[in-house]
Parts: C-alpha cells; sequence; structure tokens
C-alpha cells in the first residue's frame, strides 16, 4: 500500500494535508524519515511513526457532519445526493453509515460511523438518547405548547415521551418563532408533527446535538471533520 493512502486511511488527514505532513519530515518508517507519498509499505510489519508515535489505522472511524438540504441521510440513491457523497474516499472504503436519519430538508449534526454496536446502542428506544434541534415556526409558540410538550404530545399512533420546548425569539410581525426542542425519540417526522399538534408550522429545522456529541459551530453547512478522541470517549458511555 502506498505510504499517503495509509496515512489517510488512519485518519492523519486529507492526501493534500498527508502530502504536507510527508514534506515536513514528519513520518518515520522503520526508523528512517520518510518523505516521498509513493512509497510502498506494509501496514502489518513496517513500523511508522508520526512525531515519534506510532501510527496503527482505526477499526472504527468517526465523522461528524453538518448536512445541508437537499441530502439525504442514506449510504447509496440512484436518485439523491448522499451524505456519504460529502464524505472522502476512506469513508466509503469503511463502510460508514448515519447514525439515524434527518429529513432531506433538515440539517445540522449528523454522525457517521461503521460502529454498528454504537449506533445500535445510541438508537435503541431503551437509551432515551437526547436530540436537540432548532426550529424555526410559523405560529406563536406559548407557554401553553411548552406544558404540551412537557406533558407528552398525543400524536395518531403513538404518544410522545415528555419534551422540552423552549422559546429563543419571537417575532410577532412575522408571527413567526424561533425555539429550541430537545426529544428523547426520533420517530419519522416527529419535531415537524409534534409543531403540527399545536397548531403550527416548522419552517426550518436543524439539529444542535445528539447525546453528548455536539454540532461544532465552526464546520459550516456540508462541512464535515473527524470526532476527536475526547468525543469519540464520550460516546463509549453509550456501550456500558
Amino acid at each position: 500500500m502506498r505510504l499517503d493512502k495509509f496515512l489517510v486511511e488512519c485518519g492523519l488527514g486529507s492526501r493534500t494535508q498527508v502530502k504536507l505532513i510527508l514534506k515536513k519530515k514528519q513520518i518515520s518508517v522503520n526508523g528512517n524519515s520518510e518523505t516521498s507519498p509513493k512509497v510502498q509499505v506494509d501496514e502489518y510489519r513496517d513500523e511508522i511513526k508520526y512525531n515519534g508515535a506510532l501510527v496503527s489505522c482505526e477499526k472504527f472511524v468517526y465523522y461528524m457532519l453538518h448536512k445541508p438540504k437537499g441530502v439525504i441521510s442514506a449510504t447509496d440513491d440512484p436518485s439523491h445526493k448522499t451524505v456519504l457523497d460529502l464524505l472522502d474516499k476512506t469513508a466509503r472504503d469503511k463502510a460508514v453509515f448515519p447514525v439515524g436519519r434527518l429529513d432531506i430538508d433538515t440539517t445540522g449534526l449528523l454522525l457517521i460511523t461503521n460502529n454498528g454496536e454504537l449506533a445500535h446502542k445510541m438508537l435503541s428506544p431503551k437509551k432515551h438518547v437526547d436530540k436537540c434541534y432548532e426550529a424555526k415556526i410559523s405560529g406563536i409558540m406559548t407557554e401553553d405548547d411548552i406544558l404540551a410538550f412537557d406533558k407528552g404530545i398525543i400524536l395518531k399512533d403513538f404518544t410522545c415521551l415528555p419534551a422540552l420546548l423552549e422559546i429563543v425569539e419571537v417575532n410577532q410581525v412575522k408571527k413567526q418563532s424561533l425555539v429550541k426542542i430537545t426529544i428523547k425519540e426520533g420517530k419519522f417526522h416527529q419535531v415537524k408533527r409534534m409543531v403540527a399538534a399545536c397548531g403550527k408550522e416548522v419552517l426550518e429545522l436543524k439539529r444542535l446535538s445528539m447525546g453528548n456529541l455536539q454540532l461544532d459551530k465552526q464546520l459550516e453547512s456540508g462541512q464535515w471533520r473527524r470526532l476527536t478522541i475526547k468525543e469519540i470517549e464520550k460516546l463509549e458511555k453509550y456501550m456500558q
């Protein structure tokens, strides 16, 4: 395997970033400094170090994506662009998938990984993992709506668990509200249906957090980054 390909797959950065790392003589192979991205390495036998620290490929990879509108939360689709189309080659090579789904017109935080056990745990109804959304609403949300959310909104097919509705801003002229909604489930169109049950309509919806993972404010719509070690360690609590 080419050295640059190995380093990219190990999460050191994009191919361009890896070439810069090599140029700065930060990589050694079997004790010798290596600057060529084309050199062939044996990932199982060669000792490859980055600034003196041993480099090893991860079994699991974790991506944070700021999902834009118009992209679907799937691994493949014949007619729509998918969230995987926004990631790097390593993501496909590692067979990652989104943890849960966001509607095509919903933006915000999406965790993408190949750790099936973690995904299962985080999506399990028994875990009650909080999902927090910011929503722009057509209509004025009221204290009565806050109480209704706290009690549990009754929909046609199920009664929602108690949820938190926070009114951030109200525009009386436009008859619109900006709110934060935190739910413990993640059923189909749930937030939109809950708001509709209160006689209002969701105009825009953005997920801010899932469990203890928060959307990086530095990520623009459509951008992604790998999770930090601290973020991964926090997620591992859901495996317990």
